[in-house]
């Protein structure tokens, strides 16, 4: 009996230090001039933000959080007020952060991997692209050349990504964080309607799935992957026949489509208004600077009879509705996406693209890169 007591106390006892054995990581370090604030660890997990833990900082500074280690590479983030330090935990790890109150989302330290040095490269980056898009849009410059210059701006940042933190690593933590850095809350890489984006998930997705193939992230990048392969293949070239209930007498190309509330919308309704047609995508990184261009326009000439009819090619509803929800003019959506035929009736290459319609319903203006377009709008008004 006095056996079995001593085998049951070894097995308990052994128990016990397995529980406190179990991996796990740990943040710690210091935050100056930041006393009786709270500073909170919170989860980036698929679903959201969830908090795990949370400390009032002291004259000090110092913080100490810890957490169960992960199975695969999972990201969290240190929040004081509205400022976040994101970071990666991928092991059983240290990560040590000194940070300043002033700050403190972009000029701390950190410590404790690879991963988190780079993460720190792509926040910053980020932050001058978005300081940079900033200034672009208060310069006043017409919607044309702030659009050119925007773009350029946005490609030269995706390439830069794309080769020294995509393709030069895409089993790394970083590159996963590189693909969903947002500028003016829209993604930067396009996982759904870019081609060449699509690119970039796939290589990632493809490194995950070999490291962790049963980690959820794995799966949700995957099947993002599948989904944008799917939106950006090229469909089979077919003649494209003008449906005759298509051509009104005023030469335009009748478009009618639903807006958010399931309303039908068409262009032909619209005949007494200057109609601004635009072709977009509101998951493109250059969407939100351009709907600040067009809302300028809008608010200056709607009164005179402007009527801007948005037309979104965005495979996502949800995010569709999420992002039109907000704006002033006439927004629908084509549930074709990139194969809608209306791309191909007006000749539509790449988004955006816009047109202008004239009083009597009559196609006038094909808007290009030099076009300005408020000189063309006043014109038809």
């Amino acid at each position: 009996m006095r056996r079995n007591t001593y085998l049951l106390t070894a097995l308990l006892s052994a128990g016990l230090m397995a529980c406190h054995n179990e991996p796990a990581f740990k943040v710690e370090g210091t935050v100056s001039g930041a006393a009786d604030k709270m500073l909170y660890l919170e989860h980036t997990s698929l679903e959201g933000i969830v908090k795990v833990d949370s400390v009032k900082l002291d004259e000090s500074g110092t913080f100490h959080f810890s957490g169960a280690r992960p199975d695969s590479p999972d990201f969290y983030r240190l929040r004081l007020d509205n400022q976040v330090i994101n970071f990666s935990v991928d092991s059983t790890e240290t990560v040590t952060v000194k940070a300043d109150n002033s700050g403190f989302a972009t000029a701390y330290q950190v410590e404790g991997s690879e991963n988190n040095q780079k993460i720190k490269e792509l926040v910053l980056l980020q932050a001058n692209l978005q300081e940079q898009v900033n200034k672009l849009g208060q310069s006043g410059l017409p919607a044309g050349v702030a659009q050119d210059s925007l773009f350029s701006l946005v490609n030269a940042y995706k390439d830069q990504v794309k080769r020294n933190y995509i393709f030069a690593a895409p089993n790394k933590a970083y590159a996963y964080f590189a693909l969903f850095q947002q500028l003016n809350g829209y993604m930067i890489f396009d996982p759904l309607t870019s081609k060449e984006d699509v690119k970039c998930f796939a290589a990632v997705a493809t490194s995950l799935n070999n490291l962790y193939p049963h980690a959820d992230r794995s799966r949700n990048l995957y099947n993002m992957v599948i989904k944008g392969m799917k939106n950006t293949r090229t469909p089979q070239v077919k003649d494209v026949t003008l449906p005759a209930d298509k051509i009104q007498e005023a030469s335009i190309i009748d478009i009618e489509l639903k807006d958010l509330n399931g309303k039908t919308h068409r262009l032909t309704d619209l005949k007494g208004k200057v109609v601004l047609i635009d072709f977009t995508a509101y998951s493109s990184a250059a969407s939100g600077v351009r709907n600040l261009a067009l809302r300028e326009l809008y608010n200056k000439y709607a009164s005179q009879g402007l009527v801007i009819y948005q037309i979104s090619l965005d495979a996502d509803e949800h995010f569709w509705k999420t992002a039109a929800d907000n704006l002033p003019w006439i927004c629908v959506r084509d549930p074709q996406g990139p194969y809608s035929t209306y791309l191909s009736l007006y000749g539509v290459t790449q988004l955006p693209t816009a047109f202008l319609v004239n009083r009597n319903n009559e196609l006038s203006l094909r808007v290009e890169e030099k076009t300005n377009m408020e000189e063309a709008i006043k014109n038809l008004l």
